[in-house]
């Protein structure tokens, strides 16, 4: 049996072109599954479902190595699993040497397969390291050249003081106070204690 994935990380994002990569692989609607959701880890109901339909000589087809998911460490023990333990194949629309389809006693497919999934490992690994260096080095700059880094800082209207005053003397609620300071109940609080320090 043959099937489709298709992952999209928000519901709002299309799904069609994945949708149809996979009719002209010959899939039908009913053997593709969709998530509409991150690629963070394998916690994915549609997918959950289909590693369950898989079994032994089944293919699984999937536009792209990323729709899996965004971590290559997990896609490689994904990839293992799928092809070693449950023994279905794996073809990648867009990277056509990701294919664990062989002939009869033929074990280049598969072999190629691994090296090729080990090399892209390697490379989104290294991305990633070099993402964090280089955002740790940003913030490193612009905060050498006085740049705030997280949230700006929060603004107390005017008359804060003074309302905070007439809460601590009881002449009004803690409710009325944000009201009047037109500020939730819990900023309200959260800045009359740290005013009163």
């Amino acid at each position: 049996m043959n099937y489709g994935y298709v992952r999209v990380s928000t519901t709002t994002q299309n799904i069609a072109r994945q949708m149809d990569e996979l009719y002209k692989m010959g899939i039908s609607a009913e053997a593709i599954f969709i998530d509409k959701q991150s690629g963070k880890d394998f916690d994915r109901s549609s997918y959950k479902i289909l590693k369950n339909k898989l079994k032994k000589g089944d293919l699984l087809i999937i536009k792209s190595i990323d729709r899996l998911g965004r971590n290559y460490d997990m896609i490689i023990n994904e990839w293992q699993e799928i092809t070693k333990v449950i023994e279905a194949d794996i073809f990648v629309i867009d990277f056509p040497l990701l294919d664990t389809r062989v002939e009869t006693q033929n074990l280049v497919g598969k072999f190629i397969s691994d090296i090729v999934l080990q090399v892209l490992s390697f490379v989104a690994q290294n991305e990633r390291e070099n993402i964090r260096q280089r955002q740790a080095e940003g913030i490193k700059i612009a905060k050498a050249k006085g740049v705030h880094m997280g949230r700006p800082k929060y603004k107390l209207p005017d008359n804060f003081d003074e309302i905070v005053k007439k809460f601590h003397n009881k002449e009004i609620t803690n409710t009325e106070a944000a009201k009047i300071l037109n500020m939730t109940k819990g900023t309200f609080l959260k800045y009359s204690k740290t005013t009163m320090n």
